[in-house]
């Protein structure tokens, strides 16, 4: 007697199994993507109050990079000097960098005078920026005279 004919119990359990059951790889694989949504949104919903802060931190590295550089092209001391709401760069023509913060709410706590060169190497020099947004959180915008400037989360 044949053991695949039709009517067999063992193939009608083994075909039953296969249709209505799930496998163990097959619930991993649903739990894998459940876990890559949930960081998904997760990395998506990060705290936006900081951000305002770090855009300015980061730009502000940038902008004093430029101006140290313009400052060794030009042969002629450029500072950096912050204000209330703005800042400025003596010894640059006027409007060529952008002296406005993106946020309003950005502050400077403490020396607000850099120099800025002319001289390839320049001492260590630093600022911290601070916002009124996110009182608890300071950035610190730095370079040790030699390397470009950098942002990093001040120490308290």
């Amino acid at each position: 007697m044949p053991t695949s004919a039709p009517g067999n119990s063992r193939t009608a359990r083994r075909t039953r199994s296969f249709t209505f059951g799930f496998t163990l790889m097959e619930l991993m694989v649903v739990v894998a993507i459940i876990a890559m949504a949930s960081a998904g949104v997760s990395f998506a919903l990060r705290d936006a109050t900081g951000q305002p802060l770090e855009r300015d931190a980061q730009r502000l590295a940038a902008l004093l990079d430029s101006a140290r550089a313009r400052s060794r092209m030009a042969g002629q001391s450029v500072r950096w000097v912050a204000s209330d709401a703005a800042f400025r760069f003596d010894g640059l023509p006027e409007g060529t960098l952008p002296t406005a913060w993106l946020a309003t709410s950005t502050r400077v706590i403490g020396n607000p005078v850099l120099v800025l060169g002319p001289e390839p190497v320049i001492g260590p020099q630093a600022v911290v920026l601070a916002s009124d947004d996110a009182p608890q959180r300071r950035l610190r915008v730095a370079t040790d005279g030699l390397r470009p400037f950098t942002v990093t989360p001040e120490q308290p």
